[in-house]
């Protein structure tokens, strides 16, 4: 998940407490899904590196927010003894795109759904159309 914004604030906050907002976004994904994910881990890195940057082609203007790594569940045929698919959440761009704390948890929530998303086979197209959706129906 990227995002091209920069408001001047930069929220700065400790690790322990970074780490309590990505647990919150993980609770608030519905039960039946919590359920499903399968041979997943979700770790908090402070930036994405250069390769991941390059990749998945983000210009240096835009943010990377959380990157999901792995082999989504709908693909998983003949699927055995593989290393955990790796969901990552990047803290510092995080906090140079949010406006306040507030933002922060909204940014890291949003993010841990639209990995997840990726997890069980989404693509970005249709993680975007659901995101719409969604924020459609919490108005």
């Amino acid at each position: 998940m990227a995002r091209r914004r920069f408001f001047g604030i930069i929220i700065n906050m400790t690790l322990e407490n970074f780490e309590k907002l990505v647990q919150e976004g993980i609770e608030a994904i519905p039960e039946e899904f919590l359920k499903k994910l399968d041979n997943v881990g979700i770790v908090i890195e402070e930036e994405p590196t250069r390769e991941q940057l390059k990749k998945l082609k983000i210009r240096n203007n835009y943010f990377l927010f959380g990157l999901y790594e792995g082999i989504p569940k709908t693909k998983r045929w003949g699927y055995g003894q593989v290393l955990p698919d790796k969901i990552t959440i990047f803290k510092n761009p995080i906090e140079k795109s949010a406006k306040s704390e507030e933002d922060v948890r909204r940014i890291v929530k949003e993010t841990v759904w639209h990995e997840i998303a990726h997890h069980f086979g989404m693509d970005e197209g249709m993680v975007r159309k659901a995101e719409t959706r969604r924020r459609k129906n919490d108005i």
